[in-house]
């Protein structure tokens, strides 16, 4: 990935329009990363090191509770940021979660020191960060909000239809879709065989089916009621 060619700066809004003298530590500090799918980016407690912003790609985070299930807080696509990364290096801590890439990803990584030196000179870098984060947050409160108030059913409901996306069909097993509403295998395994029974969709492995979408849509409204 060559950072030369700042086109890349286009897919983040303000820092397209960063006055030369900001911009210019910005790609000068700045380090090309490129990475497969499945690896892991950070995970608890690693110190960060920088401030990463996904050119291509996407990124999944997520945290896992004491049983060790996995729930998915947010994902990073093109264009995109990380909260727990601008938080753990505006307040000098390590990660608290994990980030696992889902796919082959190049980034920009600006150093810590670039990073805070950008903050305390750029007006217009602190507004795209601050902005951000305050997207990112919205996000993490629809996922507390999912899971401290909406049942196990609305919740895998309302979450197949979003995964599919128009499609009939969706390869996922029983332990993503668990950790992408932030619960056990266990209960995903049992509302999805009620559903079977309904009719709404037919299970095989690694895969669901969606059968009939309107009494998936009418349970997944059901939760803002």
């Amino acid at each position: 990935m060559d950072l030369s060619d700042t086109d890349w700066l286009q897919q983040f809004g303000p820092l397209a329009d960063l006055a030369p003298s900001e911009r210019t530590p910005m790609v000068g500090g700045a380090v090309p990363m490129e990475l497969p799918a499945g690896v892991t980016v950070f995970a608890p407690d690693q110190p960060c090191n920088f401030f990463i912003l996904v050119c291509e790609g996407q990124v999944r985070v997520y945290q896992l509770d004491a049983e060790g299930n996995e729930i998915v807080l947010y994902r990073i696509g093109p264009g995109g940021m990380c909260i727990l990364t601008t938080l753990a290096l505006l307040a000098d801590q390590s990660y608290s979660a994990f980030a696992v890439t889902e796919t082959p990803v190049k980034a920009v990584g600006l150093p810590a020191a670039t990073f805070h030196d950008l903050m305390g000179r750029s007006a217009r870098f602190r507004s795209f960060v601050f902005n951000a984060q305050a997207a990112r947050m919205a996000d993490l409160m629809r996922v507390i909000q999912h899971v401290a108030f909406e049942s196990i059913e609305s919740r895998l409901a309302s979450r197949l239809l979003t995964l599919t996306s128009g499609q009939s069909a969706l390869s996922i097993t029983h332990q993503q879709l668990a950790a992408e509403i932030g619960t056990a295998r266990e209960v995903v395994s049992r509302h999805l065989k009620a559903f079977e029974k309904r009719g709404w969709v037919s299970l095989g492995r690694g895969r669901v089916e969606l059968r009939k979408a309107a009494p998936l849509r009418a349970v997944a409204a059901s939760a803002g009621r």
